[in-house]
């Protein structure tokens, strides 16, 4: 086996959140690309002898043309799919040219990416569908050989597509639809594309070339429905197609129904009138490996969500680095005036026993105190566009940086000590959340919860002190029913006080 490392770009997506661990387990060395040293960190495959964490964007020319250098084969597994973005396309083709260089630069003999399927000459596919196909073609035009696969509907717990079609059928007893329910569609189980994707490493025929990848069964979203009502013991959904729905109010009628933001559902709805199904099938000859069937792969991923062992999600793409202003101390930030409310109390338990609730906070447990207004606060942000409550968190007691937390991102897990979120919702402005715990001896420990809000302009502030009286109450509750859920009763507080921040960017450590 040739001994230079294999580079995945992506690697804390989906897909190359789950071909890493596959490549290692293989035996290649593998190193890892992603914006965030700390996503990398946290993952369970991070300490692994052969691999090599790497920090970097694709989108800088001289971090790829590093990363790439003494590689073998690279994955390029990175797009834009945030409809929101601007010029999406304009960083889909940086992406894929930066990738074309640092390549060949880098003495890297093959280049792997993952595509969409469809024709390009159907005037139905979507912008975003479009810009995968052109970085397919960037990528092959290069000097260096490229693979490129195309996929349609990829079933595998944790997948936008795969949890789009859970929440709807789950949700939704009688479904009207676009005329895209009768479009045929040819799925794939995530476990078929990771085989496809490490076996063109092996084998010379796969360079250079473009196939369509795809199970055995070819079906319309109205069979898919059906078959996911069935594999999850749930009455026979009743579905109905009008010509009346377009995309985008597909896309919005998907927001509100489930987890999947409407940035994320327009592209997935977009191209859904367009057939996706294998022009295809020689990868099956130069490959060849036993095809999951479509039924068999829902299955599975139910599964695998009913266990809560979801390896990779969709919700874990999105950026953990902090504002700027979050990683000053000095009260007197030159970019504006930041908001805090902080409050503690002392409670009879050791640390580690008062971080078990924390680490559980969210998602199914919820907030430990005024359920009903944190569920109104989501409702609001979804209906105002925001992801809101219902994206839920990635494990029931696992945390990690960059994890998403019902309208949070992990920023930082320290356990069993510090606990900072950043705000996704829609926002007048930024917001953090943090928890802090700290030993105060004879099996005590001090919990903190200090909110900060830098807001924007006149109505930033008016929503700060609207929400104030809310923020004392709330966060005195949350303190209380956090005791309980250790164990352990309150000796000293819940009160309120104030930080004493200051210029070294961090912030001191507190005592009642």
């Amino acid at each position: 086996m040739d001994d230079r490392p294999i580079l995945v770009t992506g690697a804390t997506g989906y897909i190359g959140g789950r071909l890493v661990p596959k490549l290692l387990q293989e035996g290649y060395r593998v190193r890892a690309m992603g914006r965030s040293l700390d996503k990398l960190a946290c993952r369970p495959w991070s300490r692994h002898e052969n691999i090599e964490l790497v920090e970097g964007d694709v989108l800088d020319n001289d971090a790829m043309v590093r990363a790439a250098d003494g590689c073998r084969a690279a994955f390029y597994l990175v797009h834009s799919m945030i409809a929101a973005k601007a010029k999406f396309a304009d960083a889909d083709r940086t992406g894929a040219r930066n990738m074309v260089r640092a390549a060949a630069e880098g003495g890297v003999s093959q280049i792997i990416y993952l595509g969409g399927l469809g024709e390009v000459t159907d005037r139905r596919m979507s912008h975003h569908l479009r810009s995968r196909h052109e970085v397919g073609e960037i990528l092959s035009a290069g000097p260096v050989p490229a693979t490129v696969l195309r996929a349609a509907m990829i079933i595998g717990s944790g997948s936008a597509s795969f949890e789009m079609l859970r929440y709807l059928v789950e949700r939704l007893p009688v479904m009207v639809t676009p005329r895209w329910v009768d479009s045929p569609v040819q799925p794939i189980a995530v476990g078929n594309v990771l085989n496809y994707l490490s076996g063109c490493l092996e084998h010379e025929a796969a360079k250079g070339q473009t196939f369509d990848i795809g199970g055995p069964d070819v079906l319309t979203y109205r069979d898919l429905i059906r078959i996911f009502a069935e594999e999850a013991g749930l009455p026979r959904r009743r579905v109905i197609g009008v010509p009346v729905l377009t995309p985008t109010l597909s896309a919005y009628w998907i927001h509100l129904v489930t987890p999947v933001p409407a940035a994320i559902a327009m592209p997935l709805t977009e191209g859904l009138g367009v057939p996706v199904i294998c022009q295809e099938n020689r990868i099956r000859q130069i490959i060849p490996q036993e095809l999951t069937g479509c039924r068999e792969a829902i299955r599975t991923a139910l599964e695998r969500v009913r266990q809560a062992q979801i390896d990779t999600c969709w919700m874990d793409a999105g950026a953990v680095a902090p504002p700027e202003w979050a990683a000053c101390g000095d009260a007197d930030w030159a970019g504006g005036t930041i908001m805090e409310c902080g409050y503690r109390a002392r409670i009879q338990a050791r640390p580690e026993e008062v971080w078990e609730p924390i680490r559980c906070i969210g998602g199914g447990t919820g907030w430990y105190y005024g359920n009903g207004l944190w569920a109104l606060r989501g409702w609001m942000d979804r209906l105002a566009g925001g992801i809101g409550l219902r994206r839920g968190r990635r494990h029931p007691t696992d945390l990690r940086p960059g994890d998403a937390l019902d309208f949070w991102r992990v920023l930082e897990v320290d356990p069993p000590r510090t606990l900072r979120l950043l705000a996704e919702m829609k926002l007048p402005g930024e917001a953090m959340l943090e928890f802090r715990i700290e030993p105060a001896g004879d099996d005590q420990a001090v919990l903190t919860m200090l909110s900060r809000f830098l807001p924007r302009g006149l109505f930033g502030l008016a929503y700060w002190y609207g929400l104030y009286p809310f923020h004392q109450w709330i966060f005195s509750g949350m303190l209380r029913r956090i005791a309980e859920s250790s164990n352990g009763p309150i000796t000293d507080g819940p009160e309120r006080f104030t930080p004493k921040l200051h210029t070294t960017c961090a912030l001191p450590d507190r005592k009642p």
